[in-house]
């Protein structure tokens, strides 16, 4: 009898381990080397123009992709400055370059870029819109695994201007 009941123990597992499912662990693809064009990311700022008695100024740039390798990145931004004079209009395209990489916690990058600029009453002035030369030197800190904190110093017009920004931004998902 103790026979019987082994062999209909023995029975009743094997079925039941001969219907388990097996799901292969997730595949991670690689990521392709090269260009890639996209939007990848958004960010926004807010910050201070310390040109004349300042001004404040609010901004928002997106991650657009990559050139040939994964740091160089395209960024298009557009800031609109208020309060103390004149509101003023910049709309950028910069190349920024990541110090580190993304999986990092602080990723650093400095960058650089054309700019066209206006403000309030451009019509009348014949030196209206300007296009300006920017460079950009920043840090995102990580504050969620899909969000960074930014922080980013932006030089406008060859450094007659100058911009302090603090803002978040998001991760590409690393």
């Amino acid at each position: 009898m103790r026979t019987v009941w082994l062999v209909v123990i023995s029975a009743g597992l094997a079925t039941q381990l001969a219907g388990q499912e097996f799901h292969p662990p997730p595949v991670q693809r690689a990521r392709p080397a090269g260009t890639r064009i996209g939007l990848f990311g958004f960010g926004v700022r807010s910050g201070v123009d310390f040109a004349g008695r300042g001004s404040a100024v609010l901004g928002v740039a997106l991650d657009a992709g990559n050139i040939g390798v994964e740091r160089l990145r395209l960024r298009p931004s557009a800031e609109i400055g208020i309060l103390n004079g004149p509101n003023t209009y910049v709309a950028s395209f910069e190349f920024l370059y990541r110090l580190a990489s993304d999986r990092g916690a602080v990723a650093p990058y400095t960058g650089a870029g054309l700019a066209v600029a206006g403000r309030a009453g451009c019509g009348t002035d014949p030196g209206c819109p300007a296009i300006w030369g920017n460079f950009v030197l920043g840090v995102e800190v990580r504050y969620r695994s899909t969000f960074n904190w930014l922080l980013e110093y932006h030089a406008l017009d060859l450094f007659r201007r100058n911009r302090l920004y603090l803002g978040l931004t998001t991760r590409r998902g690393n």
